[in-house]
């Protein structure tokens, strides 16, 4: 998460920002004197540049654009880091009571995010009539290649003056750094054969085209071909990548592409333009599906702004009204995507609307027997406690003002909810409130379940697509 806090190399110890600003007064400047600061430029500062200055040049924003400017595919913006000059002479030399009159910059080559760069003043040039000092500035890469050089002439402070730093709130502006989170962990890993189940809408059919063309996975396109195709030429969608496997209707593209499943020709399962329950009665069915030994369950994969890790919500789309035992299932089901999305020791919040167990709200009675079973092996590779209220099973305040001692609460990876109606509020509310990213598997069958809202825009369906790639690729190992 970024936060505008950079590092000053004067008048602050070496490693250090001091918490006090400092001038240097015109008299006490001499030529050759110099101040530098340093700082990472993010995607997030280029955004926030762009909503700021109203400059959203194709250049500085758009890969796609930029592939064919002289930044090759790049983004980059040079103003960002005039004004880290800016910041220097204000900050650092000379510092506060400094007025800027002119800047001669030239822009030497585009700036990278990702790049730490070091803007440098040095004083060479003093007038004693206005007070008036001429720097020489210099802005260079972590590779040492100058990105900027110019001069800048500022009128010098004449009187000491030393005032708190003043320390800005952070800044957040709301990214896709999860999702893109997933699919780098999905780099290097072979695309998987995934049976996409009657994609007869744009966003279903988009969808797995883009998560074909981000190399997740081999898309068998299951439903009618003519439809598929008549879709595919109206919205401008390359099929290339894809095999079309006939199937008349709904009905028959489930059971078709749950056969490709149990054949070894697909190794996932991708929902389209169908209602989940008939995709899932093929899935279940004893005889021809896909059962294991464990109820299917779904799980969100929730980014949320804040977090360092994914927030797991389950279930929210499969079992309605589960029973104790199923929910044994849920969790662990929930479990094993955290051991894939790499938590080692995933902790389960099993969550009711409040945090003490009573017999008057069955969810409590459930939450206190899953911990228990959890503490005795019967669910197991993770920490498992509740009852606990939303609220306590995710922030440590909360669990702290109500004297909660628990390993799990404020720091819960996984929220088991007490039915589906209260995991469908949660998990939207993350979404359209927290402005969290989401993605959607369904776990427990014999492969993954890429089962996603009709809703949900394409970015969402890459990123599922991208959880059943790690799924699919931790089964084989």
């Amino acid at each position: 998460m970024d936060t505008f806090q950079s590092k000053i190399s004067v008048p602050a110890a070496a490693g250090e920002v001091s918490d006090i600003v400092e001038n240097v007064t015109y008299d006490e400047i001499a030529i050759g004197r110099s101040a530098a600061l340093s700082r990472m430029l993010s995607l997030s500062d280029i955004e926030l540049f762009a909503r700021v200055s109203g400059d959203t040049n194709p250049a500085h924003l758009d890969t796609e654009y930029a592939a064919g400017t002289m930044f090759k595919g790049v983004i980059g913006h040079g103003i960002w880091s005039a004004s880290i000059v800016s910041a220097v002479l204000g900050t650092s030399l000379p510092g506060p009571g400094t007025i800027y009159l002119s800047q001669d910059l030239k822009f030497r080559r585009p700036v990278r995010p990702g790049d730490m760069i070091t803007a440098t003043v040095t004083a060479k040039e003093k007038r004693d009539d206005k007070k008036i000092v001429v720097f020489g500035c210099e802005v260079t890469n972590q590779a040492g290649e100058v990105v900027l050089s110019g001069d800048a002439t500022v009128i010098a402070p004449s009187h000491r003056i030393s005032r708190p730093r003043v320390h800005l709130h952070e800044f957040r502006l709301f990214d896709h750094a999860g999702h893109e989170a997933l699919l780098a962990k999905c780099q290097g890993l072979e695309p998987i054969s995934a049976a996409v189940v009657f994609p007869t809408d744009e966003v279903s059919l988009r969808g797995a085209v883009e998560a074909a063309a981000a190399g997740l996975i081999k898309p068998l396109l299951v439903g009618p071909e003519t439809v598929i195709r008549a879709l595919a030429e109206r919205h401008g969608l390359d099929l290339g990548a894809a095999t079309i496997v006939p199937a008349e209707n709904d009905i028959a593209a489930a059971i078709r592409a749950v056969a490709l499943v149990r054949d070894g020709q697909a190794e996932a399962l991708m929902k389209g333009n169908l209602h989940t329950d008939i995709l899932l009665a093929e899935v279940v069915r004893r005889e021809s599906g896909l059962r294991t030994g464990r109820r299917v369950s779904h799980v969100f994969v929730m980014q949320v702004p804040g977090r360092l890790s994914p927030l797991l919500v389950t279930d929210a789309a499969v079992l309605m009204y589960p029973t104790l035992d199923e929910k044994v299932d849920i969790a662990q089901n929930a479990i094993d995507l955290a051991h894939v999305l790499g938590i080692d020791v995933p902790r389960v919040a099993v969550l009711s609307a409040v945090e003490t167990v009573s017999s008057k709200i069955p969810s409590t009675i459930d939450a206190a027997a899953l911990t228990v079973m959890a503490a005795r092996g019967q669910i197991r590779g993770a920490i498992v406690d509740g009852p606990l209220a939303f609220d306590n099973a995710v922030d440590p305040e909360a669990a702290r003002v109500k004297g909660i001692k628990s390993e799990v609460a404020g720091r819960a990876d996984i929220l088991l909810v007490p039915n589906f109606e209260a995991g469908n509020m949660v998990a939207k509310e993350l979404s359209k409130i927290a402005q969290a990213d989401g993605a959607g598997i369904v776990m427990g069958a014999r492969c993954p379940i890429i089962l996603t809202s009709r809703s949900d825009d394409e970015r969402t369906r890459v990123a599922s697509c991208a959880v059943a790639v790690l799924v699919a690729h931790a089964r084989k190992a």
